[in-house]
């Protein structure tokens, strides 16, 4: 941990690699697209991917969304809350090195501190104390919702589930929560039109990890026979094998809802979620009309 504590924040590394991965998309991508785009442009290992940090979520993961944090404070991506990460104009047009990078870290943790000045006795920290690990920002509202969820019984967690594919337009669910069944957690009917339906089998998986390809596959293999499409819930996520095997040539496809697709589907129907105007102060604006040499 102190050597790697030494390398200084971790995340740092992908603030340049991540917006080059927005562009690369055109301009926008959801989370975990934008991840694997990271992750495919600097050749990540599999392993390096899927490392887990101690709370188990993944730890490369982990790492993008904080540099699209700083990234967003600097003006560089669009700090829209509705689960797609875009380029502002500023952004679109930046390249920026490791140096770069850090300069716009620190900045931030400097204002971090001055904002906690008066809750706190904050110093301003040295990007080598930090690490990956470290909360350095107020938690988000996604992040706290995930918290919340992943602390709740794996019984309620099905029920929750099940209440959200009930507000998905989902009719008679069932969790059937049976032990030896394959890992199938519930079964529902989606309507598609007066002559079309669809019977839908479920899993939910209620932790921080990643569902890995043999559990994809597994699945597959106790629904078939049984169910037209089958669903994976889960407040973690998928490998990127694991999204390979739900779509692969040949096997019935399967739908995948990670942590971040959870939590969208939340904000689209409101689903524990009360929204509420607020304003944030933007340091940016009032530094403008200080060191203007008047």
């Amino acid at each position: 941990m102190a050597a790697k504590k030494k390398e200084g924040a971790q995340f740092i590394r992908y603030f340049g690699p991540l917006l080059d991965a927005l562009r690369g998309l055109g301009g926008s991508a959801r989370p975990a697209e934008a991840s694997e785009r990271v992750a495919s442009d600097l050749k990540l290992s599999q392993a390096e991917q899927d490392d887990l940090l101690a709370s188990g979520s993944p730890r490369f993961h982990n790492a993008v969304q904080w540099a699209r944090f700083y990234l967003v404070r600097e003006g560089l991506i669009d700090g829209s809350t509705k689960g797609v990460w875009a380029l502002t104009p500023l952004g679109w047009k930046s390249h920026l090195t490791h140096e770069q990078s850090r300069a716009v870290f620190l900045k931030w943790v400097d204002i971090f501190a001055k904002a906690r000045k008066e809750k706190e006795a904050a110093s301003i920290p040295d990007d080598e104390d930090i690490d990956d690990t470290e909360v350095i920002a107020p938690m988000s509202y996604r992040a706290r919702v995930l918290e919340i969820v992943r602390s709740i019984p794996p019984d309620a967690f099905e029920r929750l589930c099940q209440r959200l594919l009930r507000e998905s337009d989902f009719t008679t669910v069932t969790v059937t929560g049976r032990s030896g069944d394959g890992g199938i957690d519930g079964i529902g009917i989606l309507q598609i039109n007066p002559f079309v339906s669809f019977r839908v089998l479920f899993q939910c998986k209620r932790y921080s990890g990643s569902v890995t390809p043999s559990q994809v596959r597994d699945f597959r293999g106790a629904m078939l026979g049984r169910a037209d499409k089958g669903i994976i819930i889960t407040t973690g996520t998928f490998t990127q094998e694991a999204r390979k095997e739900a779509f692969r040539d040949g096997a019935p496809p399967l739908e995948l809802v990670d942590g971040d697709k959870l939590v969208d589907m939340f904000e689209h129907l409101k689903f524990g979620l009360h929204p509420r105007i607020t304003y944030e102060v933007d340091d940016r604006f009032f530094a403008s009309f200080t060191n203007t040499g008047a």
